[in-house]
């Protein structure tokens, strides 16, 4: 059962909420001044707050009540207040929304209005709670991680890109293929790293090839080396990547671009560990773990003819699925600071117009946007318009929010909508209208 404590002088006041609490199943408890009221909270478990704005019959100023709040707030910056107000300290109500407050209601309140409010505000306060042990769980793994396993340098801070990890230290004991999956500039080559840093063979050379970036006649002389005279402009035999990763791991990069003649060749040595040089009849023997990645639909190419269906099976042995950059945003943040050069930091702007980009180009666009704005920014701040992405904050306050900002408002506030509010620079019925014009749900 959720708990309100109520910090009101007058005991009709607390025993109306009292009595309106108890119909929904909600527990009050009561403090007739400030000094009891944060008594009460030192020692209580409390969900929400319910604080008037004075406390004696010859005070009407409000500045109790914002005294109040501001020490509530320094002690319990997460828990939700609801401020009881009469309309002569309307002012000091929404300056108190703008300093952390959840919301405001006018006495005489309305029944219906404000439990809607405290509803609204409980779900949010057991939202959080829920959120904040989520993440306290969150951090523990990613300490273990962190410590018990070799991750390259890897920047995250997303639970998506967490369990990708954990899959991948654990799939790197094996000596089974690997199939890292993902669109292009997600970070594929990293992972495979992973895999490698984490394997029997990490102690073995990590060598990568990517398969888009050569003409298909120099791929298989590239993956098995060539004697000399084996094709034009071959003066000198010289080793290929297979024997350069003996002993280690062979990462090959769009793997879907390789031709059929060279699938064929990969998958004997696949299966058997041996192979000959272009222009050689001399079997040679190698020991290599294989990890490939591709952004291809493999099984569409296999349906086209293009790729064959047994090195599809033999490659996928484990599938290594890497999100979009926009599937992981908490990566989008730190990402980007990791971006920054020394002495360069991110402004609140910038930060929200990094979050609110969809990334198609993935880390390699953020990481281009990043290193230009950075460039382009005189000072040790790097604001939002240097970034150059559509979707950058309003530079009036006269201007209407657009339903982007105005998500990301009520993201940042945990969906408290008088908070939102005064973030955007608007009245909670500014916002209520602004909302209705543009058919946004209020929660």
């Amino acid at each position: 059962m959720p708990t309100i404590l109520v910090i009101d002088d007058n005991p009709a006041v607390a025993t109306a909420l009292e009595v309106l609490f108890s119909l929904h199943d909600i527990e009050t408890l009561h403090a007739d001044s400030p000094d009891a009221g944060l008594e009460l909270l030192a020692r209580v478990p409390v969900d929400l707050v319910v604080q008037d704005m004075n406390f004696h019959a010859d005070t009407t100023s409000g500045d109790e009540g914002v005294a109040l709040f501001g020490r509530i707030h320094a002690r319990h910056p997460d828990l939700p207040v609801v401020l009881l107000t009469a309309w002569t300290h309307l002012e000091s109500a929404v300056g108190l929304i703008k300093a952390g407050a959840s919301d405001y209601l006018a006495k005489p309140w309305d029944d219906a209005k404000l439990m809607a409010t405290v509803g609204n505000l409980l779900e949010l306060s057991a939202s959080r709670r829920e959120l904040g042990r989520r993440r306290a769980r969150e951090d523990r793994e990613r300490q273990a991680l962190e410590r018990d396993h070799e991750l390259c340098g890897m920047v995250w801070a997303d639970p998506a890109s967490g369990r990708l990890l954990s899959l991948a230290v654990q799939v790197a004991r094996s000596e089974l293929p690997v199939l890292v999956t993902g669109p292009n500039g997600a970070g594929k080559e990293k992972i495979a790293a992973i895999v490698h840093a984490n394997s029997a063979v990490r102690t073995g050379p990590f060598v990568a090839l990517n398969c888009g970036a050569l003409p298909a006649e120099l791929i298989e002389a590239e993956l098995f080396g060539a004697e000399a005279g084996a094709y034009t402009g071959a003066n000198r035999a010289r080793e290929g990547r297979f024997e350069a990763a003996d002993g280690g791991t062979l990462f090959l990069d769009e793997i879907g671009n390789l031709p059929l003649a060279g699938q064929v060749k990969l998958l004997r040595v696949l299966e058997t560990g041996r192979f000959e040089r272009l222009g050689s009849s001399r079997e040679r023997q190698v020991r290599v773990r294989v990890v490939s990645a591709t952004n291809a639909d493999l099984p569409a190419l296999i349906a086209a003819g293009r790729f064959r269906e047994d090195l599809y099976y033999r490659l996928n042995a484990v599938e290594l699925k890497l999100p979009a950059l926009a599937e992981r945003p908490d990566d989008i943040l730190p990402l980007a600071r990791h971006f920054l050069p020394a002495g360069k930091r991110l402004g609140p702007a910038a930060e929200q117009a990094l979050l609110r980009h969809p990334w198609p180009g993935n880390v390699r666009e953020l990481r281009n946007a990043v290193q230009r704005a950075a460039l382009l920014s005189p000072g040790s701040v790097v604001e939002a318009a240097a970034l150059g992405l559509p979707g950058a904050p309003r530079t009036s306050a006269a201007t209407e929010p657009d339903p982007a900002q105005i998500e990301a408002a009520l993201a940042r506030h945990d969906g408290v909508l008088a908070q939102a509010a005064a973030d955007l620079g608007l009245s909670r019925q500014a916002l209520y209208r602004r909302m209705d014009k543009l058919g946004m749900r209020r929660g």
